[in-house]
């Protein structure tokens, strides 16, 4: 495994400062594709061999800081003024000279009409000295931030719209248009802050999830309380969570009830009740009752922390989208500066004013700046991966937040997926005579001795239905049989079909009855005297209650093939999958065949997911174009193994996850479209004599806020609305 350099860089605020650092630290870091970026955290990762010092001499080069990681975020009350507010005040300080120039032109030439002519800003060239200098600490501030990447991007030879934008105020400089260069300066400024500032909302939202842990926990040492944080807290150790607390921790409960909110975690709506042996996560909230939790996770291996971790190194993992909007802007830049070049030479060599030509190719420059489509697809993406944590979702990467959109296929493992896991009885048969309380209460006193999922199941049923059971007397469990006691001075036993045969106690009709049960799939406890049999409880995996719902949105939605994949026998698939509303089934899998099925469904279909509980369906998930884990909070494993985790067993996030994806895409595609758009009509104008330089970047400007505000959008807590049908 290759080493890994990580780096807090200081000033990386926005996506076109991310494709410095590629330009200028890929050379020396053995190639772009070694560079990864958390833009949230201010991260990057570098892989591969390079020396610290030499990675940091490059990020300097690039007009930036680099210092060695620390997962300590340093505190606001740490960092000096500049580095809190410093673009933001040199911002509002430019538009302060700017408007200043703009009052102090205007008086001095005698009304605004004498300084910048009857037909509009920016055509006299008489700018009295005082203004030009207003103007002059404007631009300088304005650009305070952007020269000196455009004084790299000349050195490189590589246009971006860092040096577009110098150029075009130097350009409007020379031709004596102060006005114009200030307010181009000031403008840019405000659009960058503004790009910034949207980072700074996506990342505050992420913030706000690792914010709802607690920072110290309440131990139980030396027979007290204490209060130490959570980072010095040990495994075993045990901690107590009041009501209406949040706990610290993962860990068991081992005394005590209450309701916990586990939203912030797994994004149920509801509380979820916890007892003696319940799991709960650190950043849950506790509800009326008092808890002893024992620690089974160090803090900063909690849940918790294993998403606010994969919500960082998703962002290093670029959408389709993101890598064309990136390869597209390395070619349209350099083509808009060669345009330009072209209008501001050409036409006045034809007879053509150098002046008026010399300006027209001064505003392409800066309305062909990419700024509001290179900065349309990260901040879109970036907040859809922070929405979706909120949701529940956790998406490992922004190549993965495309994919649900696009989904023809689901296939969806059975047991623990369709179906809940766990066994509960489906069907009581008293025979000989016994009523149907009778048999539960011979049953129950034999059962509550056991520890068995069966047993589990049947007295949760028992104590639904409120029957009173007395513990029997001598209870042994025969090993892979059952178990016999006597109740109420007669022996009983319970057990499997084969042990009734065992005992011969068996009749034709308890056979036939007991082979049509078995044969629907379902599991079969006998139990009987030495006399008789007594009757039988069946129990069957139940469908989750909303599985229905869930399939037919999909279906709804456009996805056009679902499939059951099981290693159970067909007669029992079957069965569920007709329960479930799933048309095909693929039954007796082993973990091989379901790889090889999802290959076949990839080679047919495209685009396919597959659903399962991330462990043992993890090498068929590898195989599709998107592994989604089921149920994934508390389990390290199905974390790791999936593209995406639902972090509860809540199967409905699946239809959520699809639309949350097509609205994200479609978000994408209209900040785009409206990008372009805006520069198409622009440049039009441009060529017409109809625009200028002013109005150029406040059109540019514009339209970076509306696709900053688009894509903002996606932090809205959306639920499931109406299915979207597939393009």
């Amino acid at each position: 495994m290759k080493p890994k350099l990580e780096f807090r860089i200081h000033g990386m605020d926005c996506a076109e400062e991310v494709a410095i650092l590629r330009r200028e630290v890929g050379p020396v870091a053995g190639g772009e594709d070694q560079l990864a970026f958390d833009l949230l955290r201010g991260k990057m990762i570098v892989s591969g061999n390079a020396p610290a010092d030499t990675i940091s001499a490059a990020v300097a080069r690039a007009g930036m800081r680099a210092e060695r990681w620390s997962d300590v975020v340093p505190e606001a009350g740490s960092l000096s003024f500049w580095q809190r507010r410093g673009r933001t005040a040199l911002t509002v300080v430019s538009g302060v000279f700017t408007m200043a120039g703009f009052v102090s032109h205007a008086t001095l030439a005698g009304g605004i009409s004498a300084a910048f002519g009857s037909e509009g800003l920016g055509l006299t060239h008489h700018v009295p000295p005082l203004t030009m200098l207003l103007y002059a600490v404007g631009i300088v501030l304005g650009s305070w931030y952007i020269a000196p990447k455009a004084l790299l991007a000349a050195k490189r030879m590589r246009p971006d719209m860092n040096l577009l934008m110098v150029l075009a105020v130097v350009g409007a400089v020379f031709i004596d248009e102060w006005f114009e260069a200030a307010t181009v300066s000031f403008l840019f400024a405000v659009s960058l802050t503004l790009e910034s500032w949207s980072v700074g909302r996506a990342r505050r939202a992420v913030e706000a999830l690792m914010a709802v842990a607690p920072a110290t926990v309440r131990l139980k040492r030396d027979g007290r309380d204490i209060e130490v944080p959570t980072a010095e807290a040990a495994v075993g150790e045990f901690f107590t969570v009041r009501p209406g607390e949040r706990i610290g921790l993962d860990g068991v409960v081992i005394k005590g009830s209450s309701e916990v909110n586990q939203a912030p975690i797994t994004g149920e709506s509801l509380p979820v009740t916890k007892e003696p042996g319940s799991a709960v996560f650190a950043g849950s909230i506790n509800g009326s009752g008092v808890v002893e939790i024992e620690v089974t996770k160090l803090a900063g291996e909690t849940t918790l922390a294993q998403i606010i971790r994969m919500i960082g190194e998703a962002q290093t993992r670029r959408a389709p989208s993101e890598q064309w909007v990136d390869k597209f802007a390395r070619v349209y830049t350099p083509i808009v500066f060669a345009i330009a070049i072209l209008v501001g030479l050409i036409p006045p060599l034809f007879g053509g004013d150098w002046s008026a030509w010399g300006y027209r190719a001064l505003v392409l420059l800066v309305i062909g700046c990419p700024c509001a489509l290179v900065i349309s697809t990260p901040v879109s993406i970036v907040a859809s991966l922070a929405a979706a944590a909120k949701n529940g979702v956790l998406i490992k990467g922004g190549v993965h937040v495309e994919t649900p959109a696009r989904l023809r296929v689901i296939a969806f493992d059975k047991t623990g997926t369709i179906t809940a896991g766990e066994p509960s009885v489906v069907e009581v048969v008293p025979m000989s005579g016994h009523s149907e309380a009778e048999l539960l209460e011979r049953v129950g006193a034999m059962e509550v001795h056991s520890d068995h999922p069966l047993a589990r199941a049947i007295m949760d049923y028992i104590r639904e239905r409120k029957i009173e059971t007395t513990p029997a007397d001598e209870f042994r469990i025969l090993p892979g049989k059952g178990a016999v006691a006597r109740f109420k001075d007669k022996n009983y036993w319970l057990g499997s079909h084969r042990f009734l045969e065992e005992r011969a106690q068996e009749t034709p009709e308890v056979h036939d009855r007991l082979v049509a049960l078995a044969d629907g799939g379902r599991t079969v406890v006998v139990v009987g005297n030495d006399t008789h049999v007594c009757g039988f409880i069946a129990l069957s995996d139940r469908l989750r209650p909303d599985i229905q719902t869930v399939i037919s949105t999909l279906s709804a939605q456009g996805v056009r093939h679902i499939v059951m994949l099981t290693g159970d026998n067909r007669g029992t698939a079957e069965r569920m999958a007709k329960e479930a509303g799933i048309k095909e089934v693929r039954a007796d899998l082993l973990p091989a065949d379901k790889v090889t099925i999802v290959e076949d469904l990839v080679r047919s279909y495209g685009q396919v997911a597959m659903v399962g509980d991330g462990v043992n369906d993890a090498p068929a998930m590898s195989r599709a174009s998107l592994g989604i884990a089921m149920g994934a909070a508390g389990s390290d494993t199905a974390i790791e193994a999936a593209d995406v985790a639902l972090m509860a067993d809540d199967l409905t996030k699946l239809p959520w996850l699809i639309a949350h994806s097509r609205r994200t895409l479609s978000i994408i595609q209209q900040n785009i479209w409206l990008s372009l758009g805006v520069k198409a009509l622009f440049a039009a104008l441009t060529l017409l004599g109809h625009a200028s330089l002013w109005s150029a970047i406040a059109a540019d400007m514009g339209v970076s806020l509306l696709v900053i505000f688009n894509a903002l959008r996606l932090l809205a807590r959306n639920q499931l609305s109406r299915p979207q049908q597939l393009g």
